[in-house]
């Protein structure tokens, strides 16, 4: 194989492999020499894969965990199979992962062979997801659009449904989607409106990038607070929870608001959440927790408890 390039990628993929190489074998692969892989193996090196070799007779070569995480191949199996993980992660908002995956998802989709975004989609129609609380679920690829206007930036068109129902066509300069763990949401500048706008994503349709440029405007406070502002405006309620252990022991999504107390912290926040999807997130943080307020919460978190309660054996 005289192509340079591609004897690299080829090489690449198969060191990629779980596997020990033995030189003689790369060689004989690729139609080289041994000195050659040896070459080739010093270029991948310097472009950043830590490439590890071991002594004998034979010698091998192995692709060993690095510093920084370098570019990958992947074949046509390995690309759906993360396309389709993603999109789960992103299209439901995983605590914890979900903008990571926007991000991930929206660079591999624009890479993906038209074939390969075919069998990413035909999947992803013939599954059904589990949704959590109210089931403001999104397409991804409507998350996919709006990341790549942000990062462009681009100006962006989409349909969207307000609370009422209205329908309204929107043309925007994006600015950042921000996730609540359970709803994405766009912040984003409404031109028509003059005006900065946050936009539930779950009742956007048909966005597409516009292809024209923008110089992103300063956004008077931090997104996600623009966020929580915004969502006072919707169906929210205040809530109230102290935990039985300390700030930094609670997940990211309660971080930031708490207050020090006897024994642990208390949390104040608002939320959009049904009660028994809020119950249920308070439960996984595996603290032992009180609510204060409001109410429903409270029962919702006793009825949960309850039935897990006897869900367990007796004497278990």
């Amino acid at each position: 194989m005289n192509d340079t390039p591609g004897r690299l990628l080829t090489l690449l993929s198969l060191l990629q492999t779980p596997r020990e190489w033995p030189g003689s074998e790369l060689a004989e692969r690729l139609g080289v020499s041994a000195r050659t892989i040896r070459r080739d193996i010093e270029r991948l090196r310097e472009l950043g894969y830590p490439v590890e070799a071991t002594l004998g007779s034979e010698g091998g070569y192995r692709l060993v965990a690095g510093a920084a995480m370098p570019p990958l191949l992947l074949d046509d199996e390995e690309a759906v199979a993360i396309a389709v993980g993603l999109r789960a992660g992103a299209g439901h908002a995983i605590e914890g992962v979900e903008e990571a995956s926007v991000r991930a998802l929206a660079k591999l989709e624009q890479v993906l062979p038209a074939r390969l975004r075919r069998r990413v989609g035909a999947l992803q129609s013939a599954t059904v997801a589990v949704t959590r609380g109210d089931g403001a679920s999104v397409d991804p690829r409507t998350l996919t659009t709006m990341a790549a206007a942000v990062a462009g930036p681009e100006r962006l068109r989409f349909a969207y449904r307000a609370r009422d129902g209205a329908e309204s066509r929107r043309l925007v300069e994006p600015y950042r989607l921000v996730s609540t763990g359970s709803r994405w949401y766009l912040v984003a500048y409404d031109l028509e409106r003059d005006d900065w706008r946050t936009f539930r994503v779950d009742r956007v349709s048909d966005p597409f990038a516009t292809g024209a440029r923008f110089a992103p405007r300063a956004l008077p406070v931090d997104a996600a607070e623009f966020v929580r502002r915004g969502m006072r405006g919707e169906q929210t309620y205040a809530v109230e929870v102290t935990f039985d252990a300390p700030a930094e022991a609670l997940p990211g999504w309660l971080r930031g608001q708490e207050v020090p107390v006897a024994q642990g912290c208390r949390v104040r926040f608002e939320s959009g959440d049904a009660p028994e999807w809020l119950a249920a997130r308070l439960a996984l943080t595996g603290a032992d927790f009180t609510v204060h307020t409001p109410p429903a919460l409270a029962e919702a978190a006793r009825a949960l408890g309850a039935r897990l309660a006897r869900s367990s054996p007796a004497g278990g």
